[in-house]
């Protein structure tokens, strides 16, 4: 087996038996990258000269018998909305195209700190809007499994970069499905934790009470290192929480039997989930029966409106959050104008796409004067009635299963409709307005394909989720990922 097939943990047990070293890691990522982006298009920028620099520090300070953290050494791809410090962070934007990040985000900075060696910066949808990365100045990441087929949105080139063997992990974003999505679309494991968990410093806003920094992998074990590595509290960051965090690898391996499973019946049989699909999350549910956990069927009601809150509340803040970007300090500026006001409506007009500017437009609908009651105040009542409920059911259950998305990833040349894109965020938009933690699970094959299945789970019990995760996964046997693309040559 090559060294870019294997996973994380499995490189980094190699690497303190100096079986392998780092060189030899980055290397083998560095080619395949190298072999293969030209055809699934999973990053916007790379970085092999510093990944370089990293590895070799990290094998001199193995040589002379330093303790190395447990990621020290391994390959990662990051997503193009996190900041590094003298690299391009871009958002997938014409208005961002050529700046260069002045700091490192917080959570870089953990990564760096612990000998992480970073490859390059992944391709996303705009500033984090859409579903497939087709909003993107640069280009559609296609779906490694079916080159076809898109890779998922927003952070399409982070789940395309784990699934394509460019990376053994990804650092992404997820305001409302952005990692769970296209981690379901590329049959990969994609988790975001709970809202505060992770610093956000760093993180270039979209919706302010709603983003939040995640990973994604190919296993639980990988997972759980990750967050080890990028969880904790910031004082850089208001939001960050200090709630202690937990060894999230010591939840790998143990018996889920006694747990108990709240499956909405409401998201199962929605009209909306394709009948693969529905069949797969079916077979799942079986398999943890078989693994000792126990079923409850839930009723949440309000759920089933959490779509309508999440597209007024997040417009709403991104509106706020993009109106920094003026032409002034930094970004794009148009080069013809008269007059300031000019200078404003060109520069934005030419610098943001049309998605970007949906948004942009609805978020200031809905907090102008005339209808900040009658929407966005709405909005936020709801979010409160779906915390509740959230609340209510863990008082029940362990975790909470749903579909992760309706159907398997779209063909690249559909373009759907405004309201059937956001539709496919319909059952993970709620872990978000209640800022709880969720992830994505591949299931079984639905054709060269995916299934899958989402696990919410109550704030800071990431570990629940990671110990049904490996508990399932080792049922559901190794996900080997195609070293030709999609079947094809490259």
């Amino acid at each position: 087996m090559k060294l870019y097939q294997k996973t994380a943990s499995e490189l980094a047990r190699m690497l303190r038996s100096k079986e392998i070293s780092s060189i030899e890691i980055t290397e083998s990522f560095i080619e395949r990258i190298e072999k293969t982006d030209g055809a699934v298009g999973s990053f916007i920028s790379t970085r092999f000269d510093e990944a370089i620099k990293t590895a070799k520090m990290v094998d001199e300070k193995i040589a002379q018998g330093e303790v190395i953290s447990a990621l020290s050494g391994i390959p990662i791809s990051v997503k193009d909305n996190i900041i590094l410090k003298g690299e391009k962070t871009t958002a997938a934007s014409k208005m961002l195209e050529n700046y260069v990040g002045v700091y490192d985000a917080t959570v870089v900075e953990k990564l760096k700190s612990q000998g992480v060696v970073i490859l390059g910066k992944t391709n996303l949808d705009e500033f984090a809007m859409g579903v497939s990365t087709k909003t993107s100045y640069f280009k559609t990441s296609k779906n490694p499994l079916d080159l076809s087929r898109v890779a998922g949105g927003s952070s399409g080139g982070s789940a395309s970069s784990i699934a394509s063997l460019q990376a053994p992990i990804s650092i992404g974003s997820d305001t409302g499905g952005s990692i769970r999505q296209p981690a379901s679309y590329c049959g990969i494991l994609g988790l975001k934790p709970t809202y505060g968990r992770v610093s956000r410093y760093g993180l270039m806003a979209l919706g302010s009470s709603l983003d939040q920094i995640g990973a994604f992998a190919k296993n639980s074990e990988d997972l759980a290192l990750t967050l080890n590595a990028i969880c904790g509290h910031d004082v850089k960051d208001a939001t960050s929480s200090k709630t202690p965090t937990n060894d999230f690898a010591s939840f790998i391996g143990e018996s889920v039997k006694g747990m108990k499973v709240g499956v909405v019946s409401s998201m199962v049989n929605d009209p909306h989930v394709n009948d693969a699909m529905k069949a797969s999350v079916i077979e799942a549910i079986e398999n943890l029966k078989l693994l000792g956990a126990e079923i409850i069927e839930l009723e949440m009601p309000a759920l089933k409106y959490a779509i309508e809150a999440y597209y007024i509340i997040q417009p709403a803040e991104a509106s706020s959050n993009l109106a920094r970007y003026d032409g002034i300090r930094y970004g794009h500026r148009a080069e013809q104008f008269d007059t300031i006001q000019q200078m404003y409506v060109k520069s934005r007009s030419e610098g943001f796409g049309k998605e970007v500017k949906r948004r942009i437009m609805v978020g200031n609908y809905v907090l102008s004067a005339g209808f900040y009651d009658a929407y966005y105040k709405k909005a936020l009542k709801l979010r409160e009635v779906i915390k509740e409920s959230y609340a209510n059911a863990f008082k029940s259950v362990d975790v909470i299963l749903t579909p992760t998305v309706p159907n398997v990833a779209f063909k690249c040349e559909e373009n759907l409709s405004v309201v059937d894109s956001y539709l496919i965020d319909i059952f993970t938009v709620p872990a978000n307005l209640a800022g709880l933690p969720g992830i994505s699970i591949p299931t079984g094959k639905i054709g060269n394909l995916y299934g899958s299945i989402q696990l919410v789970s109550n704030n800071f019990e990431e570990g629940k989720l990671l110990k049904v995760s490996s508990a399932y996964e080792k049922l559901r046997g190794v996900i080997h990922y195609p070293e030709n693309l999609g079947g094809a040559n490259v």
